[in-house]
């Protein structure tokens, strides 16, 4: 499967398991490439991170390294298992490759798709419509940024007397905190042609009421008339009254008070307090309180009368709840808009772009009608190969730019010059772990399928044609499966989770082969320990005080661990994989991130 995957001479999509090889497919694939004479310039690898392509180049340039030195015999065992020819002629090209690479210009291009798109709008920058000389923008000083343009913007809101946003920004912070505030309002500028297209700030509470099919108008007036004698089923509410009075205790009493001062108040006090008649018939964490022998000796019919009442209740409070919530996200709708509007400035000023501007700019750019053209067609002239690393963390933007580069590999115009084209996508759809950035698997699975059926085109013309010449590449859609870094314990235990989970719910675009382990009799243990959960309040809560202790939960949890690892090192026993007794280094916990849980473990 691997040696099919790197076959120079084809299309290939490449679904890659963990530990399954793919990196040394690319690198094979890449090698493959400058083995069939083509020159390093001509090729461009795309990778999602920085630590991506520096493993790429580094496999690479250490591989040529050692065949310039390496002895025939070993060469021609590594250029067999690579798949190529081991002749005189191969292995002097293989030895010279490391001397070509470096005198290409601009070497091996691999890169990530922001330094690519860097690097075009710098040679492109008129046409892009942008200003030269712009400075990439990314980590500390983005944040920092981030900062200023927020500090800024409320500055000059108070300024002005901007009542509006501040109450805004306050109440985005109330519901967020300050530090997923502002990684909200981030989020919006980097979704800046959204917020534009949202429309007047004004008009987005009355949007999102109509989208969740709030009633029009005042709500609490809406709520107000159901809650008057003549709409509310009072006679109901007596029913329930009048059964825990009869069945007494302080819970019946309890009851039966609450709904008589709900009913002694006027209808938009009682629309107010809906929560607290809520409390009757629902727990404080919203589930149905259950219907005591009591209650159901004092009226046969108060399991009936119960529902009923949860059912009113239910209703008016999703009217409400979802009001409340339509204000809210209005809000931060609004603050979002003001934000993303003031973050472009602030960039424009500073003269910086981030990651989000090179890539929409780079798509504008290669979309725009007859210029975008003229610069595929430059770029045309030198890239004739493009590999796409971590092709599940694509997204559309970016996937609009590698397609804008490819389109022409499917046009025909290459099998006419005799010009070998190709492009080769890899990814893994179970490692997707960039949504927040915008990135959607589903799109790998659109360009595949977009790539097969383009190539299966140019084939299908090729056969229609008299003199049976083929120069349409073959598109291959591959996957491995086989683990070279996991034991089969570990590769069963995720083929259960996924038989368990269902791939669909894992965003999987059709059932997976089972994943098998390359070393079939490497040892392993998967143990699955039951949720550790803390005792709860009457109203489901977690038992933690008001000063925000942690929870008894993350503690115990925490203690458990640390008691495996003590019984682990007291035994001590002896590793398969290096025949040496277990030792603190060799055991790693991995959390979600590093908060309370985290320090709990440490300590």
């Amino acid at each position: 499967d691997q040696a099919s995957a790197s076959d120079p001479n084809v299309h290939a999509a490449l679904s890659a398991s963990a530990g399954s090889g793919k990196t040394q497919v690319l690198s094979a694939r890449v090698l493959r490439l400058l083995l069939s004479s083509v020159r390093p310039e001509h090729i461009l690898c795309l990778t999602f991170t920085k630590a991506g392509a520096a493993e790429m180049a580094n496999r690479i340039n250490t591989r040529l390294a050692t065949w310039v030195r390496m002895r025939d015999q070993d060469l021609r065992i590594d250029l067999i298992n690579l798949g190529e020819a081991n002749d005189p002629n191969t292995m002097r090209r293989a030895r010279q490759l490391f001397a070509k690479i470096l005198d290409a210009p601009g070497g091996l291009r691999i890169q990530t798709i922001h330094s690519f798109a860097q690097a075009l709008l710098a040679a492109f920058p008129a046409e892009a419509g942008i200003t030269p000389g712009f400075k990439p923008l990314e980590g500390r000083a983005e944040q920092e940024l981030a900062r200023t343009t927020l500090a800024n913007l409320l500055a000059d809101a108070e300024s002005g007397g901007n009542e509006s946003l501040i109450g805004d920004v306050q109440c985005l912070s109330l519901r967020l905190g300050e530090q997923d505030a502002i990684g909200y309002l981030m989020q919006c500028a980097r979704a800046s042609d959204a917020m534009a297209a949202l429309g007047a700030p004004e008009t987005l509470e009355g949007k999102l009421r109509a989208m969740t099919g709030l009633p029009d108008g005042s709500v609490d007036e809406f709520l107000a008339e159901y809650c008057a004698d003549d709409r509310f089923d009072c006679d109901l509410l007596h029913a329930i009254t009048a059964a825990n009075r009869a069945w007494g205790g302080v819970t019946g009493t309890k009851a039966a008070v609450a709904v008589e001062q709900w009913l002694g108040l006027d209808p938009a006090g009682r629309a107010a307090t809906l929560s607290d008649l809520a409390l009757v018939v629902f727990t404080g964490s919203g589930s149905l309180r259950k219907v005591s022998p009591g209650q159901r000796k004092a009226n046969a019919d108060y399991d009936a009368h119960a529902e009923r009442l949860a059912e009113m209740i239910g209703d008016l409070l999703t009217i409400q709840r979802g009001a409340a919530l339509a204000v809210d996200m209005a809000a931060g709708l609004r603050a979002g808009q003001a934000f993303a509007a003031a973050y472009a400035h602030a960039k424009r000023s500073a003269g910086v772009a981030d990651f989000d501007d090179l890539i929409r700019w780079t798509r504008q750019l290669l979309e725009q009608p007859g210029m975008g053209e003229w610069v595929r067609y430059k770029l045309d002239r030198r890239t004739d190969h493009i590999l796409v690393d971590e092709a599940q963390d694509t997204n559309p933007d970016q996937w609009a730019i590698v397609r804008a580069l490819v389109e022409e590999f499917f046009s025909g115009a290459s099998e006419a010059e005799r010009r070998v084209r190709t492009l080769f996508m890899v990814g893994d759809f179970k490692q997707a772990i960039y949504g927040f950035q915008g990135s959607d698997p589903g799109e790998f699975k659109q360009v595949r399928d977009w790539a097969r059926q383009s190539s299966e085109a140019l084939r299908d013309a090729e056969d229609e044609r008299d003199d049976g010449e083929r120069l349409a590449l073959e598109f291959r859609d591959l996957s491995i499966d086989a683990s070279f870094r996991s034991s089969p314990a570990i590769l069963e235990a995720v083929d259960a989770m996924i038989g368990e989970v269902g791939f669909e719910a894992m965003g999987l675009p059709g059932q997976p082969n089972r994943h098998r382990a390359f070393f079939d009799r490497r040892p392993g243990l998967v143990e699955l320990w039951k949720p550790f959960t803390s005792e709860t309040a009457d109203d489901g809560s977690d038992s933690e005080g008001e000063e925000g202790w942690l929870s008894d939960r993350d503690r115990l949890y925490a203690i458990a661990l640390a008691d495996q690892v003590k019984r682990w090192l007291d035994e001590a026993p002896i590793l398969a994989s290096t025949q040496r007794a277990l030792g603190p280094g060799d055991i790693l916990i991995l959390v979600r991130s590093r908060r309370e849980l985290a320090s709990l473990i440490v300590a």
